[in-house]
């Protein structure tokens, strides 16, 4: 069975409430697949910018939403207990059945917020998988891992409540952490500046981790975050991908540093080129680092950006190089006119 094509949303958190649940309500009318909530951490605060959480956040949507699905991408296990995940995912699971997705993933930003990026994120990652989904199962469970323990009864038959899991995806940038989702998750999430070539590699480590656990790689979603933008004009569709590039290009710099390499050597970008943006966003904001982005340092992120016919196109390449679910980073003024033209003229290129 092949994973089919999905178009969706990565939301940033750091938005304001009523803009996030506007999205949200527009991406639900006009037949995106997805919106997927990117957990913002304290170094959006030093940029003027506050975080919500996705937790939170998910259950306001799945009340505003009919079908929609709604992911976190990601939550880190370093941030709550996995039981206390399981009861947040509860909450989402019973406003919107069958239409909601966890995913977890270490993020070294909080990581290092927190003192903790000297920290391996395996173990951390693969106890709240299980931890949450033992929960979510309903019967009792007891796990002792090396990083969580949990230990709960059996729920009654006549408790109120949802029965069964939700699917799981990992966040990873590394083999590693890209294995691990072969082996026991739903799905993998890759990070911000996915390049072609990066599902490329992404895709063979989760074949990797999967087939040595007698599963089927084709059957598993991969899902990756694209700097992404449109409008009828080419020069204005590029500019908000230049901007979520410049920032999370900064955030390369200050925060992901080693853990990056692969992700910025397949989109042929070296630190010391992108240290100029990670500068710009120091003393200048976001405006700044997305001045600072020229248009060679844009093109090698492979923005899924510019007027409709480049949309297409991009994800076209992205589907080809073994992407199954596109999370559009989407960017830049006229967010509204932007959701209604990718839906206009790039979703229906997809559903036939």
């Amino acid at each position: 069975m092949t994973v089919p094509l999905r178009i969706g949303v990565m939301q940033l958190t750091m938005e304001p409430l009523e803009e996030i649940l506007g999205h949200a309500r527009q991406l639900d009318r006009h037949g995106f697949d997805t919106i997927w909530l990117a957990e913002a951490y304290p170094w959006w605060r030093k940029h003027q910018m506050e975080a919500r959480s996705s937790t939170v956040l998910s259950a306001l949507i799945a009340r505003e939403t009919k079908q929609l699905t709604i992911g976190w991408g990601i939550i880190s296990p370093f941030t709550r207990h996995p039981i206390q995940v399981a009861m947040d995912a509860r909450v989402t699971q019973e406003l919107a059945p069958g239409r909601f997705r966890l995913g977890f993933g270490a993020s070294r930003i909080f990581m290092k917020e927190i003192g903790a990026d000297d920290v391996q994120p395996l173990n951390p990652t693969r106890d709240a998988v299980r931890i949450v989904r033992g929960v979510l199962d309903g019967g009792e469970f007891s796990y002792r891992g090396k990083a969580f323990t949990a230990t709960v009864p059996a729920l009654s038959g006549d408790a109120e409540t949802p029965r069964g899991g939700v699917p799981i995806y990992v966040a990873g940038t590394g083999p590693r952490m890209q294995r691990y989702a072969g082996e026991e998750a739903d799905g993998l999430l890759t990070p911000s500046i996915t390049t072609p070539g990066f599902v490329r590699y992404a895709k063979q480590n989760l074949k990797e981790g999967a087939e040595a656990h007698g599963r089927d790689a084709d059957e598993l979603d991969l899902g990756c975050t694209i700097v992404a933008s449109i409008d009828e004009d080419r020069d204005t569709g590029r500019q908000g991908a230049r901007e979520i590039a410049g920032m999370y290009l900064a955030n390369k710099v200050q925060n992901i540093q080693a853990s990056a390499d692969v992700l910025l050597e397949e989109a042929k970008l070296s630190q010391a080129e992108i240290l100029p943006i990670a500068d710009a966003m120091e003393s200048g904001g976001r405006l700044a680092a997305a001045a600072a982005v020229s248009d060679e340092i844009l093109d090698k992120t492979r923005p899924i950006a510019g007027t409709p016919s480049d949309c297409i196109a991009a994800i076209e390449e992205y589907a080809e190089a073994g992407c199954t679910h596109i999370m559009l980073e989407l960017w830049g003024e006229r967010r509204e006119h932007q959701i209604e033209l990718f839906a206009q003229q790039v979703l229906p290129h997809f559903r036939r």
